[in-house]
């Protein structure tokens, strides 16, 4: 229908006014909740992340559609409660400890959710026995650490050998981003990916649960 090619164009265009009021408009035409989220938000942040991987986005246009694609979410969230989603995997995400940034990973966490996971988000700042204790609790396929201080990229390290420790790593994926970290790091570390951007993420998390990249 017009009005989900209205919605994704709002996405791509980054307008976090237009997309929760196209998204009602399109609630009031009697689509479904899913059928917006699936055919109008996820193909217009798609089109988003595909021009930020060929160059022709950059961050902030890549921030502004997952900022308006989040507004549409918001007006479908409480209409989507009892309602089965299909996810293809589950993913927890967080910022290590002693480290406060949360734009790169708040990006990552949505182009995964528009890819179809399932996303825990338990925040920044987040010691290493937190992301342990999450993985118990929820057994994700994967688990995304970021950091983006150097003086925190060692968290990454300690949170895999404490995986290692517990007997959890071969239960859980293990993949790193962050300004600092690099493929060499992943290797040296033992991680089973790294990610440069959030498209990359998609791709790379897709490929760990043995999913077409």
């Amino acid at each position: 229908m017009d009005i989900l090619k209205e919605v994704a164009e709002a996405v791509i265009e980054g307008d976090e006014d237009a997309v929760p009021e196209l998204t009602r408009k399109a609630l009031e035409a009697g689509i479904e909740p899913l059928r917006i989220i699936n055919e109008g938000l996820t193909p217009g942040i798609e089109v988003v992340g595909d021009r930020f991987a060929a160059g022709e986005y950059f961050l902030p246009d890549l921030l502004l559609g997952a900022k308006a694609m989040e507004a549409g979410i918001a007006v479908l969230e409480p209409l989507l409660a009892g309602v089965n989603r299909e996810f293809i995997g589950r993913v927890i995400m967080g910022t290590v400890h002693g480290d406060l940034h949360s734009i790169g990973k708040n990006i990552v966490i949505m182009m995964l959710k528009s890819a179809g996971f399932e996303v825990i988000d338990l925040g920044v700042d987040v010691p290493t026995d937190r992301f342990i204790e999450k993985i118990k609790e929820l057994k994700p396929d994967i688990v995304g650490i970021s950091a983006l201080l150097t003086t925190t990229v060692g968290k990454q390290k300690e949170i895999i050998e404490t995986l290692k420790e517990e007997g959890l790593r071969d239960s859980v994926k293990v993949m790193i981003g962050g300004a600092p970290i690099n493929q060499t790091w992943a290797d040296q570390i033992g991680a089973d990916g790294y990610a440069e951007d959030a498209t990359t993420a998609v791709k790379l998390a897709r490929r760990l649960i043995g999913r077409t990249a």
